[in-house]
């Protein structure tokens, strides 16, 4: 795996980061609370890449999300209402308004509380100072932790062509990266355990570096000083394509195996 070690400045103060949160503009109709989802992460699992939905869609839906695209051609990822996609390379890209979607969630991220980071703390660490943190784990939560990484463990599928193979499948061909002294942000989604076959239970996290240079599915990091802050999401509102590839889809049987093996499969 390659071993990239971008200079990066070290973190600036928390306040900052705070306010220019609380004035970001959320895009015209959309609602803060409001978790909007494209497709289910079992149709993703079975191999249904190909969706109808518009990247112009998902702005309307909110300006924080992750997901992928059209062909599985790398990862979603949306920061503040830009949205990119990381490739096989690594380099995160613009998505324009026509390119498409088969998953993704978005949301209009407002901010709730926030907290710092505890210096040296990897993901699985995370998701415990979280799970003691979040006020029930019943609701899902967007999270944005931002700042400075002493490692960050990413990876991007290679572009897929039909016949289109199961999601654990087409990821045995990956790109994975190993970033290290990396500044960025991290967008994350905390769903809780009944969505399980509609959305990922537990945590679910993309990376973009500060430099807009690297970016992908996040599969461990290693926090040096960094903050976080949450939106407290009280609504799903989950849009189904309407397309022949979805609704001809399998969707039965319980696909946890394959989703731990998609999402993190060391852990």
């Amino acid at each position: 795996m390659p071993k990239l070690t971008p200079s990066m400045s070290p973190v600036g103060p928390i306040a900052p980061l705070l306010i220019a949160l609380a004035l970001l503009a959320p895009p015209a109709g959309a609602e803060p609370g409001v978790l909007a989802q494209i497709s289910t992460i079992d149709a993703l699992l079975a191999g249904v890449y190909d969706g109808p939905t518009r990247i112009a869609k998902l702005r309307a839906l909110g300006d924080f999300g992750l997901g992928t695209v059209n062909g599985l051609d790398g990862e979603l990822v949306a920061v503040d209402g830009r949205f990119y996609r990381v490739t096989a390379d690594g380099l995160p890209r613009p998505l324009a308004d026509d390119d498409l979607t088969p998953f993704a969630v978005v949301t209009t991220f407002e901010l709730k509380e926030h907290m710092v980071v505890p210096a040296a703390i990897d993901f699985v660490g995370l998701e415990r100072v979280l799970d003691r943190r979040l006020p029930s784990p019943n609701l899902f939560y967007a999270v944005r932790i931002e700042g400075h990484f002493k490692h960050m463990k990413t990876r991007s599928p290679q572009r897929q062509t039909p016949p289109y193979r199961p999601l654990a499948e087409a990821l045995k061909t990956q790109s994975v990266f190993d970033l290290d002294d990396i500044e960025g942000v991290m967008v994350a989604f905390r769903c809780p355990p009944y969505v399980k076959g509609i959305n990922v239970p537990g945590y679910h996290a993309h990376f973009l570096s500060a430099d807009r240079k690297h970016g992908g599915h996040v599969l461990d990091f290693q926090v040096d000083q960094a903050t976080l802050a949450w939106s407290e999401l009280t609504e799903l509102r989950l849009l189904l394509p309407t397309d022949a590839a979805f609704e001809a889809s399998n969707l039965g049987g319980d696909k946890s195996q394959e989703l731990q093996q998609a999402e993190r499969p060391e852990h």
